[in-house]
């Protein structure tokens, strides 16, 4: 069973409008241009592709159809084409060598202001968003509160939270898995990067992550009241009065969460954060801490669920750590078996499914023009899905990264969930593990199972991926629960 539907020539029914428009669609998509001509005498081809209806482009076709999407036109116009998204020509890459000419970025020719369009007024200056020695500067001294001991703290406390919850979950019927894990998310989010208590206010600031979430991939992108655009500004105003009020109480703690730490880490040559970079820097790593999570979590439970023969395989060995409390990030890192699984639903549903970039300069990607201007996104979730790579590409296999087959070595970036080149997650280490001790828990627990055979799963892609009917599963208790 594929993981997406396939894709279907579209129709209007994708589109908002009438049966006034049919002729100018039919008209106008499948109608291929270049993106710009190359200079005469440069070698270079140029990047060709489909603007697919006025204004609006494909904007609704990506929305619903996503890699599927990018895959078609990988296979119409090969690793490099264009399209209009959102109100503007944009330029997709797909594949591991295309995405490596971007994100290693060697002449420095893409710029992160690709995110900008983006997220950039509700995420603004956060690390993903800075370029050159800015970022490097602000990410040396924000390694230092990803140091191996702060990690170990930081699992210590999201362990316990875990632990806590878990065992409370409905059981023996059909529960919606992606919104007790989304809240679960959160909850560890608020405790142990802000080092808050889930009250009231903290659901207030929750609510004011998704407005500014749900915002980037706004269509109207102006203050209208009541639109997403509107209401992410006005939620970017709450967090930032938020974290700004707290911090000098923070600075003057004694506290272990991440918030803490941003306030007081220095790098040895005495470089530290500004009260304006904490505020920042919080805001974008709460957004990009719970978010990816939650979807990870979600795809692994679900592919559990419908592949046993994993889920008793992670569940053997999660019992061989089940008498030692709340899981630490040691324990986390012998869970070999659920490593596989995590990593196979990273490529199956990646959280972040294309990373945005922005040519500096007139440029070019495996040989095709790309003037100056240009937005550029790496394809991530669709090169995950390449069969010229992935082995029966759309089908669960964790062992694919088991010796000797390791089909994610075959190129730098053929696996990209986490990103690449410079920027690169600085909290790979900690999302991981945070997944890891989730559903290891879980399977201590509970037995992951379908709400009926032949039920699967789909994805909506309005933002980011999330299951449109929440994930039904069956959480059936174990007959021995762990002590």
């Amino acid at each position: 069973m594929a993981l997406l539907p396939p894709l279907k020539r579209p129709t209007l029914a994708h589109y908002p409008g009438d049966r006034y428009l049919e002729p100018l669609f039919r008209r106008v998509h499948g109608r291929v241009s270049p993106l710009a001509e190359p200079p005469a005498d440069s070698g270079l081809r140029p990047v060709m592709g489909e603007p697919g209806l006025p204004v609006v482009g494909k904007t609704f076709l990506f929305m619903r159809h996503g890699p599927q999407l990018s895959i078609e036109h990988y296979e119409k116009f090969g690793p490099v084409s264009w399209t209009n998204f959102l109100g503007m020509r944009a330029c997709a890459v797909v594949g591991a060598e295309a995405a490596q000419a971007v994100l290693v970025n060697k002449d420095k020719a893409f710029s992160q202001s690709g995110w900008q369009w983006f997220i950039g007024p509700f995420f603004k200056r956060g690390l993903m968003l800075l370029d050159g020695e800015e970022h490097l500067y602000h990410r040396r001294i924000m390694q230092e509160a990803f140091t191996r001991p702060r990690l170990e703290a930081y699992a210590r406390q999201f362990g316990a939270v875990i632990e806590r919850e878990v065992p409370q979950w409905p059981a023996d019927e059909p529960v919606q898995v992606y919104p007790m894990v989304k809240d679960l998310s959160l909850g560890i989010a608020t405790e142990i990067f802000m080092g808050a208590e889930q009250d009231e206010e903290s659901a207030r600031i929750a609510e004011a992550f998704e407005d500014c979430v749900r915002a980037g991939l706004a269509y109207v992108r102006f203050p209208v009241p009541g639109l997403r655009w509107d209401r992410g500004l006005r939620s970017r105003k709450v967090l930032e009065e938020y974290f700004r009020s707290r911090i000098p109480a923070k600075r003057a703690s004694d506290d272990e969460d991440l918030f803490a730490a941003l306030c007081k880490v220095e790098t040895d040559d005495g470089h530290a954060f500004s009260d304006e970079d904490v505020v920042n820097h919080m805001i974008f790593l709460m957004m990009a801490a719970h978010d990816t999570s939650t979807i990870t979590a979600t795809a692994v439970c679900w592919f559990l669920a419908k592949h046993p023969e994993w889920q008793e395989r992670c569940r053997e060995e999660s019992l061989v750590l089940a008498d030692a409390g709340p899981i630490d990030l040691a324990g986390t890192e012998k869970l070999q078996s659920l490593d596989l699984c995590v990593m196979e639903a990273l490529r199956l549903v990646t959280p972040v499914p294309g990373m945005a970039r922005r040519a500096v300069r007139d440029t070019e990607i495996l040989g095709h023009f790309v003037p100056e201007g240009t937005m550029i996104t790496v394809s991530a979730w669709a090169s995950h899905l390449l069969p010229m790579i992935w082995t029966a590409a759309d089908q669960f296999d964790p062992s694919r990264y088991e010796e000797p087959r390791r089909e994610d070595k075959q190129h730098r970036l053929a696996h990209m969930a986490f990103g690449g080149g410079a920027h690169k997650c600085i909290g790979m280490s900690f999302g991981r593990a945070e997944v890891k001790a989730l559903v290891h828990t879980i399977l201590l627990h509970h037995r992951l199972e379908l709400p009926h055979p032949g039920y699967e799963v789909a994805w909506d892609m309005t933002s980011l991926p999330t299951p449109e009917d929440g994930l039904p599963l069956v959480l059936r208790p174990l007959r021995k629960a762990p002590r």
